[in-house]
């Protein structure tokens, strides 16, 4: 399942988390590739222990929190803490698909990676190219969202980042495990949740104002599905 997750900063949100990693001292990204990852990218990245990656990725933490489409389409049991990186001058990110697990250094915390995250923190017009291009089982999907939006993906699909050919591609990226290990079973709960929420939402809020039994029976049967599918 691909979804872009809107507004989860709004301007001034990606504005403060921007003045925490623009003071930041940056570093080649390779240095924490591996081999292979490593014959692909070009960009820079805030070392994942800077002071400044830590502020920023509890700012993003904590905005992934209020996000309620977000919780329901991850299912988040374990989240990465952020990382971020900049492309300019040309730089990329050749194909690629994700590590199964990633381990952050100098700890025992490790997650398998279910979903990838891209979080924009650039506008589109403030740069040329760097659109992240997902290949999924209808082709390439090319992603290129406004400033504070995410796109949430299998962290199993192979994905590249254009090169940047004018100005500054700033993002934040990170990794989820889900509660709900099949993407297939994510998708199914994922609509359900859409589904039950848009009948029992009021007509002014846009849905039928329908909270009857039947609203409660599927109710009941998505959290069944749930309890059968969750790891938690």
């Amino acid at each position: 399942m691909l979804i872009a997750i809107p507004d989860v900063f709004d301007a001034a949100g990606v504005a403060r988390v921007r003045a925490v990693i623009d003071a930041g001292e940056w570093q080649d990204g390779n240095a924490t590739s591996g081999p292979q990852s490593a014959l692909a990218k070009r960009n820079e990245q805030l070392p994942e222990d800077s002071p400044a990656a830590r502020e920023a990725g509890g700012l993003v933490l904590d905005a992934l929190g209020r996000s309620a489409l977000f919780v329901a389409a991850a299912l988040p049991l374990k989240v990465y803490p952020p990382l971020f990186n900049r492309y300019a001058g040309g730089q990329a990110f050749g194909m690629h698909v994700d590590n199964a697990v990633r381990i952050r250094r100098g700890s025992d915390f490790r997650i398998r990676s279910d979903l990838s995250a891209t979080l924009f923190l650039s506008d589109p017009d403030a740069y040329d190219g760097g659109e992240l291009v997902i290949e999924d089982q209808f082709g390439e999907q090319r992603v290129k969202l406004p400033a504070g939006h995410m796109v949430l993906y299998p962290a199993s699909s192979l994905h590249r980042v254009e090169p940047v050919t004018r100005g500054v591609r700033v993002a934040s990226f990170f990794w989820i495990q889900s509660m709900v290990r099949d993407d297939g079973a994510r998708r199914i709960l994922f609509d359900l949740d859409r589904s039950v929420q848009a009948v029992a939402r009021s007509p002014e809020q846009g849905g039928l104002g329908q909270a009857d039994a039947a609203t409660i029976r599927l109710t009941g049967v998505y959290h069944n599905l749930l309890r059968r599918w969750a790891d938690a």
